[in-house]
């Protein structure tokens, strides 16, 4: 990534790295599970499938920012994105999965985010920190409960 300050956070997460990448990538559930996610709309697509640009709607405390990321994929691996239009200046991240075991993964998100205005260096890491931080855990939150629910149906399944 060329931003400076990018923030990282990682987690180990109790699915595999297609479970991982899986819910990354359906970008139509965000506003269920992601708390600042609004609104979200896939406006172009690669032929497999992937979204290639994405727009959000994101709440920060006093105002809705919009902005429009454009995504690459590393199938299962990662993705990466930019802003490419919107109320943000610069924002540039990627996601990493690491597997662990069959059913255990590590979750790595890096972010770096040029907001295009001016806020006291402390405070920004902070905020983006926590933003990070945040997002990584409500992602392991979803991708854990879709685990368990693909492993409950399993377990249903081959009981019948």
């Amino acid at each position: 990534m060329s931003l400076q300050g990018a923030q990282e956070f990682s987690t180990e997460v109790a699915a595999s790295v297609a479970d991982c990448f899986a819910t990354i990538t359906d970008f139509d559930t965000y506003p269920q599970w992601s708390s600042s996610v609004q609104d979200i709309r896939v406006l172009d697509r690669y032929p497999d499938g992937l979204a290639r640009q994405v727009e959000f709607r994101i709440s920060i405390t006093v105002k809705t920012i919009r902005y429009v990321l454009e995504y690459e994929y590393e199938r299962p691996h990662g993705l990466t994105w930019r802003a490419v239009d919107g109320d943000i200046d610069a924002i540039e991240g990627a996601y990493e999965f690491e597997k662990l075991s069959a059913k255990q993964s590590r979750a790595t998100c890096r972010q770096a985010v040029s907001v295009g205005f001016w806020v006291p260096g402390p405070i920004r890491r902070m905020l983006e920190q926590s933003a990070v931080q945040q997002s990584v855990l409500e992602f392991k939150q979803e991708v854990e409960a879709r685990a368990k629910k693909r492993s409950r149906r399993r377990k249903k399944e081959d009981a019948s």
